[in-house]
C-alpha cells in the first residue's frame, strides 16, 4: 500500500512539473510576439522615410473625444479618445477622418497643417495622399 501511494505521488509531481514547463514555454512565446499586428504596423509606419503621412493627428487638449480614422469602405484604423500629447500618423492613399471636437486636435494633411476647428464642432473629411 505504501509503495502505490509513493508511485502516485511521483506521477502527480511529474504531471505538475510538465504543466509548469508547458505554461512557461507558452508565456515566453507570447512575450516574444510583437504587440501590434502586421496590418496595424503597416497602417502607422511609413514605407519611405522622407514620405509625409497622409494624415497626422495630435491631441492638444487634456482629452480629445472620439477620433475616428478609417480606410474608405475598409478597415477602421482608429476609433477612440486620445490624451494630450498623443499623436498618430497614417500613410494609406485615402482616409476618412471624423473628429468629435475639432478644436481639441491638430491635423496635418500630407505635411500641411489643416485649419483648426471650432470648439465642440464635429468635422468629417477625406484625405487623399499625394499619389492618390
Amino acid at each position: 500500500m505504501g509503495l502505490a501511494r509513493l508511485a502516485l505521488a511521483v506521477l502527480a509531481a511529474l504531471g505538475v512539473v510538465t504543466l509548469l514547463v508547458i505554461g512557461g514555454r507558452a508565456l515566453l512565446t507570447s512575450l516574444e510576439t510583437p504587440e501590434q499586428p502586421e496590418r496595424e504596423r503597416a497602417a502607422v509606419q511609413p514605407t519611405a522615410s522622407a514620405q509625409a503621412p497622409t494624415v497626422r493627428i495630435e491631441c492638444v487638449a487634456d482629452t480629445c473625444p472620439l477620433v475616428t480614422v478609417r480606410v474608405p469602405g475598409g478597415d477602421v484604423l482608429q476609433y477612440r479618445d486620445m490624451s494630450r500629447g498623443e499623436e498618430v500618423s497614417y500613410f494609406q492613399p485615402e482616409l476618412d477622418v471624423v473628429l468629435t471636437d475639432a478644436a481639441t486636435v491638430r491635423v496635418t494633411e500630407n505635411g500641411k497643417p489643416r485649419a483648426q476647428g471650432k470648439a465642440g464642432a464635429r468635422e468629417a473629411f477625406t484625405v487623399r495622399g499625394r499619389g492618390a
